[in-house]
């Protein structure tokens, strides 16, 4: 029978292994160590979340258990307590830079395909428990940090990631992120700045978000709606002339103001600064920010992401780089089969096959019967 490796190695595959050596010899993360290499730290964590282990001392038992299949992914056999003094002490750059090479290349691979990028800006907050929380305090006693994301939805994959203590403000993360020229950016409320808007506008990019309730626009001027349309009304005007007395509103650029009811009878304002593209068109941009909201969702859910494996920032900057990491890996794994459609079905077969020596695009195949040897020796009592 034709010889497969492991689900686990056809996966750690498409590691960018280059990029991962040149940032442990760049942040010398291998220095001094003697037992747990920074790989072996890296695929260790990662199995971890390929396997939905709870702990450390889950990943330590399993990668015991398959000591003889550990040799042909790179990995050696890990101890708990080793594994949590690297995850406390080794360079979380190494694992954040790696996430942003991978990110990047998927960006890359799409650029072609994909004149026009859309990106989505959001965040979600992890809870922290006492042991971790002196880093990450928030008002009012609430311990948490914030995951930033920027998240492509025609390539499913984020392509900026940033972690923050809960008292920081979204908007001040967003502007900290590069900008791409003429890019489409759509955001909530969190984002709401018109300096920052204006910037978006003077790098030639389209930008879709919502309008306070108490913003009011000047010198309006309606346009038609169409009559099979949701779209309430459809207007052009001019922000506020100023933010205060002293302060003048950065953005003089007229912009568009289309109401629209939700399911719900909820009555939104979205503005863009887009004049010319047809007011569904608009409408349905805003609505694509769901898909961020089902990304959260799904890394929530099905990666270990929600109980952390240590209780420094370190610690959890590692883990929550490799769990971004890890969805890279499924994603890019779900493309290169057809049998299975859903992403989370294939994720729960990855998770039941990681250490079976079997095909990514064989997963649901049932395994040969167990052939029976003749040359066996029988014994005939008479």
């Amino acid at each position: 029978m034709r010889h497969h490796n492991t689900v686990f190695h056809a996966l750690q595959k498409l590691v960018p292994w280059r990029d991962f050596d040149r940032l442990v010899e760049t942040h010398r993360a291998n220095k001094r160590v003697r037992r747990l290499s920074t790989q072996n730290q890296f695929l260790a964590l990662l199995y971890g979340q390929l396997a939905r282990a709870e702990s450390l001392r889950a990943i330590e038992a399993s990668f015991e258990s398959h000591a003889a299949r550990l040799y042909h992914v790179g990995a050696k056999e890990v101890s708990r307590s080793t594994l949590a003094d690297a995850n406390a002490r080794r360079p979380y750059e190494v694992f954040t830079g790696l996430l942003a090479e991978m990110m990047k290349s998927c960006e890359r691979k799409l650029a072609g395909e994909v004149a026009d990028a859309v990106y989505l800006i959001d965040s979600t907050r992890f809870s922290l428990n006492s042991l971790s929380a002196d880093w990450a305090k928030f008002s009012r006693g609430i311990n948490c940090f914030k995951l930033h994301i920027v998240y492509n939805p025609d390539t499913e994959n984020p392509t900026s990631a940033e972690l923050t203590a809960g008292n920081v403000n979204d908007i001040t993360m967003a502007k900290s992120l590069p900008i791409r020229l003429g890019a489409t950016y759509v955001f909530d409320l969190g984002y709401y700045d018109y300096g920052w808007w204006a910037e978006l506008n003077k790098q030639g990019c389209r930008l879709v978000t919502r309008l306070k309730a108490n913003t009011k626009l000047r010198n309006v001027t309606e346009n038609k709606i169409l009559k099979d349309s949701s779209v309430l009304s459809d207007r052009v005007g001019l922000l506020p002339a100023r933010l205060a007395a002293s302060r003048k509103n950065p953005f003089q650029d007229p912009v568009r103001e289309i109401r629209i009811s939700t399911e719900t009878g909820k009555i939104l304002r979205i503005v863009t600064n887009d004049l010319d593209a047809s007011a569904d068109e608009i409408a349905d941009l805003y609505k694509r920010r769901w898909q961020i909201e089902l990304f959260f969702r799904w890394v929530k859910h099905t990666l270990k992401i929600r109980h952390f494996l240590g209780t420094s920032e370190n610690a959890i900057r590692i883990q929550i780089a490799v769990a971004l990491i890890a969805h890279l890996l499924l994603r890019a794994t779900h493309k290169l089969q057809n049998s299975v459609k859903s992403l989370q079905t294939f994720t729960g077969l990855i998770t039941q096959n990681l250490m079976h020596r079997k095909r990514i695009d064989r997963l649901l195949d049932r395994p040969p019967p167990a052939r029976q040897d003749d040359r066996q020796l029988s014994l005939s009592i008479c």
